[in-house]
């Protein structure tokens, strides 16, 4: 998987707000954090309309993280969830802001 194409992060609003406050992104999916999943979970462009309706059907107010891989300073790994599936983009420790190059809405 190439790791010079933009990932994306599909959140709420104001969770990304909060972090932008902060200066890291430390939310990896819907209800879970960093520290209690171990990375960010992501998504490809490709991914994100699948995502979305798996987890995010029912949540207003969304927005798009667009991530340049190039800006994070951790260690970005392209994992399947289960032996054969699918791979998806992770990060492995906090997200800096920084590395959102833009934030799109969300449905």
């Amino acid at each position: 998987m190439s790791t010079t194409k933009p990932i994306v992060h599909l959140t709420e609003r104001s969770l990304w707000e909060e972090a932008q406050a902060k200066g890291t992104y430390e939310i990896s999916t819907r209800g879970r954090t960093l520290q209690e999943e171990g990375f960010i979970h992501c998504s490809t462009r490709e991914q994100l309309p699948r995502t979305a309706a798996a987890f995010f059907a029912d949540v207003p107010d969304l927005v798009v993280l667009v991530i340049d891989p190039a800006l994070l300073d951790v260690p970005l790994k392209y994992e399947a969830p289960e032996p054969g599936a699918e791979e998806f983009p992770h990060i492995y420790g906090p997200l800096p802001v920084s590395a959102v190059v833009d934030v799109e809405p969300w449905g």
